[in-house]
């Protein structure tokens, strides 16, 4: 039965272009969610690019779901947005999670549907409770108790096998939800069903082994596209409620050839794959033709190697935007596009300051690249340069850390420069975030910095650029950061902070304090050479032994 979206339901749906409305019938119903409000989960691209393809799917009907708006009232049911249907009228319930500390979000939206939050306390007929997202393919252990199946990797490659697994075994009411899982085990390559694996500790409270508790494989091999030239990733649903306002996304390539050792896009999404002229030449046209601006979206948009040739041929027709520019490949022809485009803030990554620590990273750009593409960007017309830089990296020391405060001088001497040729200074605005350490990166062995120690390093930072015109800061919360790396690496048992930090309503502090399990052991603990880690039962498609090289030359301040 469905029932009356909320008033802040119907003010996004009202604004939007491509909603996709199907009847129910006999279709396969799926309520896709995204564990954060609309805002943030419209603006993901991954989001959109399920719920295209689920929608292409004839037998599936899906609609979409977000954590509620604050408006909407603490009695207030979550219901999807096409039709108002409660999230148990669904028979699948999708959670698409890009982001560990939205497992907390998780929670809240089970709870609040009546599902119950542990996968071995729900029987048929409740809806199978599946995640996926890079979050999930990188270490889902740690919500691994909630869920009842996993889908590891990307969604072109797993979606349609998984619906006709899902249609053949799982569809009978009377079906026991053990054998449902079990059967889609064994039959839909990338599917998790964490209650066919037991993971088993050592004394120490780490990870011993993982084994399989039925006949399903012993590793999950991670699934991928492996040729992206006939598939186009774009914008399903324009609005203006999103980062990327009324913008139509074109993702132009996956993955990263540079392999800058805390970054998941550069291993995980393994090999970096770029789509061919023509199919990107039929995704500007739609985009042309369905808004004013077009969002070009990769980890490595200036690695595209026919970037140029795409600015040239559509700067006139749309105004052109780019997720991120590399400071060594900034081209005349891209300033120049983000300027017809009316681009007034370009961003800049050299996320550390010194020399050393860019080796350590592998970032592989020196300081004059970063100088001359801050100088270029403002010369070229763009006024505003946003700067990422992390603090906490592997080796670190406060001589690093100032050399970020030197680094953003020397960026504002040559801002300033260009910028009075122009006659107009802009902002220079330092993004500074907290170094986390990921699974399937050379850095997963590394223990995240103190606390404490941070905030020295922000205090550091602040107080050098203080008296600094024209300089803001945006400055990221180390306690956040925290939580964030024990989520990251954290293994099964680490579920049960998750449901105490939910039971204390996101109270940190009040959850660590309570509870049994030490956090620090899965955060600001070094791992050993040779340790099983919860995530190693994946198969990303990279050998361990190759990351832990590349760790070894971080150590030593090697390039790859």
């Amino acid at each position: 039965m469905g029932t009356k979206n909320s008033r802040a339901d119907k003010r996004f749906i009202e604004k939007e272009t491509g909603t996709v409305r199907k009847q129910w019938r006999d279709r396969i119903s799926l309520a896709l969610i995204y564990p954060n409000r609309y805002f943030v989960g419209m603006s993901n691209l991954g989001f959109q690019t399920v719920y295209r393809l689920l929608n292409s799917m004839d037998n599936v009907v899906c609609e979409r779901v977000f954590l509620p708006e604050p408006d909407a009232g603490p009695s207030r049911p979550i219901v999807s947005v096409e039709s108002g249907r409660l999230v148990t009228d669904f028979e699948i319930i999708a959670f698409s999670i890009s982001f560990e500390n939205d497992y907390s979000n998780l929670l809240s939206i089970l709870e609040k549907t009546g599902i119950p939050l542990l996968a071995d306390q729900r029987e048929t007929p409740l809806p199978l409770v599946v995640a996926g997202g890079v979050a999930c393919f990188l270490n889902p252990e740690p919500i691994a108790p909630f869920i009842d199946c996993f889908l590891l990797g990307e969604a072109e490659a797993l979606l349609s096998e998984f619906i006709a697994g899902y249609d053949e075994n799982c569809r009978d009411v009377d079906a026991p939800r053990g054998k449902c899982l079990e059967k889609l085990a064994r039959g839909v390559s990338g599917l998790y069903a964490p209650s066919l694996y037991l993971p088993c500790y050592n004394s120490d409270g780490t990870v011993r082994d993982f084994e399989p508790a039925a006949d399903v494989p012993e590793k999950i091999r991670r699934i991928y596209v492996r040729d992206l030239s006939t598939i186009s990733t774009c914008s399903a649903v324009l609005t203006p409620d999103t980062t990327f306002a009324d913008t139509y996304l074109i993702e132009v390539s996956r993955g990263c050839p540079h392999g800058c050792r805390f970054c998941t896009a550069g291993f995980v999404y393994r090999p970096p794959r770029f789509r061919p002229l023509d199919l990107l030449e039929k995704c500007m046209a739609r985009g042309i033709a369905a808004a004013d601006k077009i969002g070009l979206v990769g980890a490595a948009v200036s690695d595209l190697p026919w970037i140029r040739q795409l600015c040239t041929t559509y700067a006139g027709q749309s105004r052109i935007s780019f997720s991120s520019l590399r400071a060594d490949a900034m081209a005349p022809e891209l300033v120049a596009t983000l300027r017809q485009s009316g681009v007034k803030t370009a961003t800049i990554a050299p996320e550390a300051g010194s020399e050393r620590m860019r080796r350590v990273i592998n970032k592989g750009i020196t300081e004059d690249d970063i100088l001359n593409a801050a100088e270029v960007l403002v010369a070229g017309g763009i006024p505003n340069i946003k700067l990422y830089f992390m603090i906490g990296l592997p080796t670190e020391t406060m001589e690093d850390v100032q050399a970020i405060v030197t680094l953003c001088k020397q960026i504002k001497g040559r801002f300033l420069q260009s910028s009075r040729i122009r006659r107009h200074i802009g902002e220079l605005t330092l993004s500074l975030n907290c170094f986390v350490p990921k699974a399937v990166t050379p850095f997963q062995w590394a223990p995240m910095d103190d606390i404490g120690a941070l905030n020295k390093k922000i205090k550091l930072i602040k107080n050098g650029l203080r008296r600094v015109a024209n300089v803001r800061t945006n400055i990221d919360v180390p306690r956040r950061a925290y939580v964030q790396a024990l989520l990251s690496r954290g293994d099964r048992k680490v579920a049960e902070i998750l449901l105490a930090a939910h039971g204390y309503h996101g109270n940190w502090p009040q959850t660590f304090k309570a509870s049994s399990l030490d956090a620090d052991f899965y955060v600001r603990r070094r791992r050993a050479a040779d340790e099983v880690f919860p995530w190693d039962f994946i198969d990303c498609g990279i050998k361990k032994s190759f990351l832990k090289k590349e760790y070894t030359r971080a150590l030593q301040e090697r390039p790859s």
